[in-house]
């Protein structure tokens, strides 16, 4: 684990924020030759970045606002990301019913073979129509569905994706420090004097030639780094989630219509339960500790209600989230209508000053080519900078095996392991990828991995995200390194805790 620098610490670059963006850029530059630096407040993808609805897509609901350039680019990056990271990303097939009185199907048909040919779809599966009342995905839907498309997309995890930048970022040299809150800037003599306060509220000092503000809903709000935003607006647009248990038993994910013009996912979700969302409302309040509120978890039911047989009521959510997305304010009339795309503002300062890269707006699926423009626009005044857009081919932790072998991948740890039940084979392979040998070993029993803290977690798992990963707390690892928190009951959450606190 990279540990925090001395004061005035001098770096090339140093990126504010530790969402997608921001690792995506620290990955990127320090893979060029950049020596960086990245700062976050809290854990990596604590805020935006890991309360997506968990999808890398082009964004078929896009097509109606003709977004199309960033519908393409979004498709181009979808099988690009599967290719780098096929243990957390992978191919989902999507049902969208034909719903009388909504959208025509003609306008669907027409959308859907838009979304196929757009962005240079190669290996995901093209569209097709089915029939809902022989498919196996018609069989938990009210009766009086018939006509149906069935689409391709993909799901990612999505706050491991960002742990996995950081983590190249850092075996590229940069350092990466986490609960570590910028409260000043200031230029000074050419560089960027940068004024932070570690956990234990230490003071610390870096200088840095370049900064790049990637803060997601604060980007208008950082201390001393704002002068080149002068009226600048964004528009923060909170989406909530709701997890309930398993409502039905095939692969298949939906995106379902409604009649108020707004769409919603239903999508398998870590093996027993049902994620569905999103939700789209301003958001005028705090940013800190976003959750779905209670009239949002009933819509969200409601919406889900209308089309499955079986009603889903708030008294079966097992988990909901919410995460405020920062768009740019286009003047939309409705939040679901405002631009997922996004603007890269390069302030330069004066003559011999440093300059700031300010990050506005974007969606998961267009973080990589976000990172790689960002470094581009950044190049004339970083000349250690060198070559061009690597990060397209080259595979994050854990990824470096075929994009369709994740199967083979699964296999083969339940024979390496073969104390591993079926269950956790899957769970570990889809999270570490190859990575997981590592920290695995010579392990030929459960014992053998130290502290068993429930469903599969052990001693050996939770030092390699606190040596590896940058975890610090049992929320880190049960919320964002896996998602065990849906399965860990009080007394385990509390003994994980007391490990921790005792310095293990």
């Amino acid at each position: 684990m990279t540990q925090q620098s001395p004061p005035a610490a001098l770096y090339d670059l140093a990126v504010i924020g530790g969402g997608v963006n921001g690792c995506g850029i620290a990955r990127d530059a320090s893979g060029r030759g950049a020596k960086v630096l990245l700062l976050e407040r809290g854990d990596l993808a604590q805020g935006t970045s890991s309360a997506s609805t968990k999808l890398i897509h082009g964004g078929l609901r896009y097509l109606e606002h003709r977004e199309f350039g960033l519908v393409r680019e979004a498709l181009a990056e979808r099988e690009r990301l599967w290719r780098i990271a096929p243990h957390i990303i992978h191919p989902m097939r999507f049902v969208l019913p034909w719903t009388p009185g909504l959208r025509p199907r003609w306008l669907l048909r027409l959308g859907l073979f838009v979304y196929d040919h757009l962005g240079g779809r190669r290996a995901l599966p093209a569209t097709q129509g089915i029939d809902l009342r022989r498919h196996a995905a018609g069989v938990p839907l009210k009766p009086g569905f018939a006509t149906g498309y069935c689409y391709s997309d993909a799901w990612v995890d999505d706050a491991r994706l960002v742990l996995l930048n950081a983590r190249d970022a850092a075996a590229h040299g940069a350092s990466i420090q986490t609960r570590t809150q910028v409260v000043g800037l200031t230029r000074e003599e050419g560089l960027w004097a940068i004024d932070a306060r570690a956990a234990d509220r230490a003071g610390l000092r870096f200088h840095a030639r370049a900064i790049v503000n990637a803060t997601g809903p604060s980007v208008l709000a950082l201390p001393g780094g704002g002068e080149g935003l002068a009226g600048r607006k964004m528009r923060l647009v909170r989406g909530s989630h709701i997890v309930v248990p398993r409502l039905f038993d095939h692969d298949f994910a939906y995106f379902f219509q409604l009649p108020d013009g707004r769409i919603f996912f239903v999508i398998p979700y870590e093996r027993d339960f049902t994620l569905i969302g999103t939700t789209d409302q301003d958001h005028d309040s705090e940013t800190d500790s976003i959750a779905a509120s209670a009239k949002e978890i009933a819509y969200l039911c409601d919406a889900a209600s209308g089309y499955f047989a079986r009603p889903v009521t708030p008294d079966d959510v097992v988990w909901s989230y919410a995460g405020v997305r920062p768009l740019i304010d286009d003047g939309s009339d409705r939040p679901e209508a405002a631009t997922r795309g996004y603007r890269l503002e390069l302030d330069q300062g004066g003559k011999g000053e440093a300059p700031a890269l300010h990050v506005l707006g974007g969606k998961i699926t267009n973080y990589r080519h976000l990172a790689a423009e960002a470094v581009d626009m950044l190049k004339p005044h970083l000349p250690m900078l060198r070559g061009g857009d690597w990060t397209a081919d080259a595979p994050l932790p854990g990824g470096d095996f075929p994009m369709t072998g994740l199967s083979a991948l699964l296999d083969r740890l339940a024979q390496d392991y073969p104390f591993l039940d079926a269950a956790s084979v899957d769970r570990i392979g889809r999270a570490y990828g190859a990575d997981a040998w590592t920290w695995l070993g010579t392990a030929r029993g459960w014992s053998e991995l130290g502290v068993a803290f429930g469903v599969g977690f052990t001693q050996a798992e939770a030092i390699w995200q606190i040596e590896r990963e940058w975890a610090r707390t049992a929320e880190d690892m049960l919320w964002r390194r896996t998602k065990l928190g849906l399965r860990f009951a009080p007394d385990q959450v509390a003994r994980l805790d007391r490990w921790i606190r005792e310095g293990q």
